[in-house]
């Protein structure tokens, strides 16, 4: 069975967007991962198909409802479903490199796109759902979000990219960012590409990109760096 994404969202005409071009939108022709959306509104349960309410103990804005979203869930999520059920919120754990190979290399996930001020914690608790930011931002809405991560993911389905190669060189696959790259033509604005790169000599090259990639990260991301120093000192 390929990966298969179910989207919990009040608007699922934003799907699949993006992630229906290039390669993602080519993996799914090919049917090397799969799409089904659900409207969280089909299951409100009055005239006015409402899905939310003031919160508790006042304050602004309104709380998507437990019991509605349940419905949901169940409906998306029947008993037996192996696949994780991933909340976009603000206030997740960090959505990183390595848990999109995790999920890569499963099959799939329940991605419940939340609103308005947030989602009734009851629900988010008798349904074990994972919460997963994407950044320390705000968005108007998890949709975003979430077609953010599937993308991220869907490229490291085994067949969605042509050369893995390239894969295994970007930026948080080494714990590194990713080093300059360069092409024709070979000088632009009274810039050349850089010597060694057009030396054939591949054990410079290497060793160039290497330097270059530490450099980067180390003015622009500290924190990586701090995190890629200490696996070194492990592995020494």
């Amino acid at each position: 069975m390929p990966f298969k994404a179910t989207i919990l969202s009040l608007y699922p005409d934003m799907f699949p967007g993006p992630l229906g071009h290039s390669l993602s939108g080519r993996a799914l022709a090919r049917a090397l991962w799969a799409l089904e959306t659900v409207q969280i509104r089909d299951f409100a349960t009055d005239k006015h198909r409402s899905v939310d309410d003031t919160p508790a103990g006042g304050g602004a804005g309104m709380v998507l409802r437990a019991d509605i979203l349940a419905m949901a869930v169940d409906a998306a999520a029947p008993a037996g479903d192996p696949r994780p059920r991933l909340l976009m919120s603000p206030r997740g754990r960090p959505f990183t490199q390595e848990r999109a190979h995790e999920l890569a290399s499963g099959p799939g996930a329940i991605i419940v796109c939340g609103r308005f001020e947030g989602v009734d914690q009851r629900v988010i608790d008798s349904r074990e759902l994972e919460e997963v930011s994407v950044g320390d931002y705000i968005l108007s809405g998890g949709e975003v979000a979430a077609i953010t991560m599937l993308d991220a993911i869907i490229r490291l389905i085994p067949g969605v990219m042509g050369n893995i190669e390239s894969a295994d060189t970007e930026s948080f696959e080494t714990g590194l960012l990713e080093h300059p790259h360069y092409t024709r033509p070979a000088a632009f604005e009274n810039m050349p590409i850089p010597d060694v790169l057009t030396s054939g000599n591949h054990q410079k090259i290497h060793e160039w990109r290497m330097a270059e990639a530490e450099r980067l990260t180390r003015e622009r991301r500290p924190d990586l760096w701090e995190s890629y120093m200490a696996d070194e000192d492990d592995v020494d």
